[in-house]
């Protein structure tokens, strides 16, 4: 089977709904997901420069045909492809300018509370991780590689009108062949519902017919 690096989200895992229903999906196309914890060293003292270490080391063990990125995990796959890995890519939701976005409504103190989907509560973590996001420059030239975009139109979390502006940006400075941007108007940010949409998308990325 050819396998699929997916990347999940902030405060999420790779146990995730949307994760697991991709993987049913995908695996009746012989496409096998290989979906690393991201929550490292820990939620707690989450660093974004292990993360992408980390998916990189696992985009290199396992030469995937396709990176698939969701929300924050998106802003790793875009690291982890500036890095070198060749495979093109599927941004769900991408949380590009996260950082810059949150630093600016966090509340006071450290440790910061925040509801980990995976843990089922609200957990600690600090706040040098949003720091770290808000310098990040990922999403400033287009990716090397084809990439799609998949974003709800009434995504709840990241700003519709944000991504397509960077998406805009990528496109003046030249986009790989085959990039596309796919717009739902329907969506959320969780996207959940659109699962077997983003399956096909996955599929093609891989040289599958829709």
């Amino acid at each position: 089977m050819k396998s699929v690096l997916y990347l999940h989200g902030f405060a999420s895992s790779p146990a995730g709904r949307k994760v697991s229903a991709l993987r049913e999906l995908l695996a009746d196309r012989d496409l096998e997901i290989v979906a690393p914890d991201l929550n490292v060293p820990s939620f707690r003292n989450l660093d974004f420069q292990a993360m992408a270490r980390l998916a990189e080391r696992e985009a290199k063990r396992n030469d995937p045909t396709v990176i698939v990125g969701s929300s924050l995990g998106a802003v790793v796959a875009l690291e982890v492809s500036r890095l070198g890995a060749q495979a093109p890519l599927v941004l769900i939701a991408p949380a590009v300018g996260f950082g810059r976005r949150w630093i600016e409504k966090l509340e006071p103190g450290d440790p910061l509370l925040f509801f980990h989907h995976a843990a089922g509560r609200e957990l600690p973590i600090h706040r040098r991780f949003f720091e770290q996001l808000a310098e990040l420059e990922v999403d400033r030239d287009p990716p090397g590689v084809p990439v799609v975009v998949v974003m709800g139109a009434r995504d709840e979390s990241v700003p519709f009108a944000h991504v397509r502006t960077v998406w805009e940006r990528w496109e003046s400075s030249g986009l790989a062949p085959g990039s596309r941007f796919l717009e739902v108007p329907e969506g959320d940010h969780g996207l959940v519902e659109q699962v077997e949409l983003i399956a096909r998308e996955i599929a093609g990325r891989a040289g599958q017919s829709p």
